[in-house]
């Protein structure tokens, strides 16, 4: 039996935290007092839900993603399914690969329901979740370890953008990867494409059998995991300019291919402090960092 979800204000009572298991959220709502707490509220009730949820199908969530893979029934489920449905075919991927963005994208959805927000945001670990009004944009941060955060380069979103979903995904996140990224942050059209895409893309980031790089069985690690026996990456020694930018090369190959399937908007891909940028308006939407108040991705 787990412990009670927490759902309570931080000190600066304009940021609410939810954390259930493995779940852990920021949401902040910008609006009138009225609307804040009506989102706020309508948030904190459907959260304690969705673990419960999840846990009910998760034997379907673990498994393999196939066009004839059976029809999931949570609203979460069915958000992830759909973020990894595009890649049934081409590599081994489970609905998990999406779990973060669809819970993020989830709760913005039932707040955004409830209320009318001017801006809103869910950060779930990294995967952030968007909302916008007409003339509102957001800042975010982009971290390039997300085992010691700190921050390479940020994106500004605005309202006319097509994206509202933000993703990072590398061998030093709470996540597995099959590749060597320190991090890949991805935008997209909503949360749980940028979650799938990012992961995609980090895993395609790699010098596949490389002595310098240890790999184990995911499940050494996690004896539940849903990817098995396949080796992930445990740690990745300095690497040769060479090596780095091939392993670069190779993520954004990939990187590529997704933008122009619509798959993604763009994506930043980091390697021992060296960074390639998959964009239409070659990497404008990326800019240095600046010490203004960001998300973190």
């Amino acid at each position: 039996m787990r412990d009670p979800a927490i759902v309570r204000m931080l000190p600066d009572e304009r940021r609410m935290h939810l954390h259930d298991g493995p779940i852990d959220l920021i949401v902040e709502a910008n609006g009138t007092s009225d609307t804040v707490s009506a989102a706020y509220e309508a948030a904190a009730k459907r959260f304690v839900t969705v673990l419960d949820e999840l846990c009910g199908e998760l034997p379907l969530l673990r498994a393999q993603t196939r066009r004839d893979s059976q029809m999931l029934r949570g609203a979460v489920a069915k958000r992830m399914a759909a973020a990894v449905a595009p890649y049934a075919e081409e590599c081994f991927i489970t609905p998990m690969a999406a779990v973060a963005g669809a819970v993020a994208e989830e709760i913005l959805y039932t707040m955004t329901g409830a209320a009318q927000l001017t801006r809103a945001y869910v950060n779930n670990g990294g995967d952030i979740a968007l909302h916008l009004a007409p003339q509102e944009r957001y800042q975010v941060g982009m971290v390039g370890r997300p085992d010691r955060p700190s921050l390479f380069g940020a994106v500004e979103i605005s309202y006319g953008m097509p994206v509202r979903g933000i993703a990072t995904s590398g061998w030093r996140g709470r996540s597995f990867s099959l590749g060597i990224a320190d991090a890949v942050t991805v935008l997209a059209e909503t949360a749980a494409m940028a979650d799938t895409a990012a992961t995609i893309i980090a895993n395609a980031v790699n010098l596949p059998e490389h002595p310098r790089i240890s790999r184990v069985p995911a499940t050494e690690i996690a004896p539940d995991s849903d990817l098995g026996s396949r080796l992930v990456t445990r740690a990745v020694g300095v690497l040769r300019d060479s090596e780095v930018a091939a392993a670069l090369e190779s993520g954004a190959n990939v990187a590529r291919e997704l933008h122009e399937r619509g798959l993604i908007v763009a994506a930043a891909l980091n390697l021992q402090r060296e960074t390639r940028v998959v964009s239409a308006t070659d990497g404008r939407e990326f800019t240095e960092f600046s010490q203004r108040s960001l998300l973190h991705a």
